[in-house]
Formats: C-alpha cells, structure tokens, sequence
C-alpha cells in the first residue's frame, strides 16, 4: 500500500481506529504480563528466603537442645 500523507497512513482506509485499537491492547497486555512476571517473582524470592530463615532458625533451636 501507498499513502500519500500520514493521516492516511494512520487512517488505514478507514479501519485505523480498529488496527492501532488492536496495537494497543496487544501492547498493553505484553506490558501486563511483564509486570505480573516480575512481582510473582519478587514475592516468590521473599517467600524463599522466609522458608530458609525459618529452617536455619529451626536447626539452630535443635542444635542447642
């Protein structure tokens, strides 16, 4: 396809709203999951160090009994 100016070119022969609508939920999404990604990751590495925590301070209670 050839356009002649940038407003047809964002325009898209009519269907403009529905392709740029769909780039941006696309993106949106992509951003979503990122950001889901990496708190489940955070949360995941806090509740790892808690497990470790608590099993060091249960061998050390065992040690001194």
């Amino acid at each position: 396809m050839i356009w002649n100016s940038w407003s047809d070119f964002f325009n898209m022969g009519g269907y403009g709203l529905y392709v740029w609508g769909s780039y941006l939920v696309t993106f949106m999404c992509v951003i979503g999951e990122i950001l889901i990604a990496k708190r489940r990751a955070r949360t995941l590495r806090q509740q790892l160090s808690l497990t470790k925590e608590s099993i060091l301070r249960e061998r050390k209670d065992e040690a001194t009994s």
